[in-house]
């Protein structure tokens, strides 16, 4: 088994991925500084995201452990492009459970591969932002980023 850090500094923080075997297994924001390269070209993926490439997250692989609703809420979390934003209770009907929000909300708060698995794209009914494990202003500023791949997919 292979495990290797995959690190970029981001306009919002350092952001840090556990890559093992090619897929990365976890992913967050955290306290530290400096880039770390891996074989798999995680953290190119990562460095194009940030510079503007909205679509360059789809090619990473990902490993997270989780329970089969987990694993199907996550599944469906990749399918959401970047730009666009799905509700708690449209991401619980599209996993085959429509009264699941909630547990789709659980799905989200233990997601171990944040932004690659983006749930920061799910809101609230209504449009209100919800919560986010790393805080709403990194939220805000992800979807903020996100926004001119919205804006070439609808025009």
């Amino acid at each position: 088994m292979t495990r290797e850090l995959a690190q970029v500094e981001t306009p919002i923080s350092t952001f840090r991925a556990v890559v093992v075997d090619g897929a990365v297994r976890t992913a967050a924001f955290v306290q530290g500084t400096g880039v770390r390269r891996d074989s798999s070209g995680v953290h190119l993926a990562l460095a194009a995201y940030f510079a503007g490439e909205m679509d360059a997250l789809d090619a990473i692989g990902v490993d997270p452990q989780g329970t089969e609703f987990k694993q199907q809420v996550w599944k469906l979390l990749r399918e959401v492009p970047a730009g666009t934003t799905v509700s708690y209770g449209e991401l619980a009907a599209r996993v085959g459970a429509p009264g699941a929000a909630r547990a789709v909300g659980t799905a989200n708060a233990t997601n171990p591969v944040c932004l690659i698995i983006p749930c920061h794209r799910v809101i609230r009914t209504g449009g209100g932002l919800g919560g986010y494990g790393f805080g709403l202003d990194r939220k805000r500023w992800l979807l903020a980023h996100e926004a001119p791949a919205f804006e070439l997919v609808n025009s």
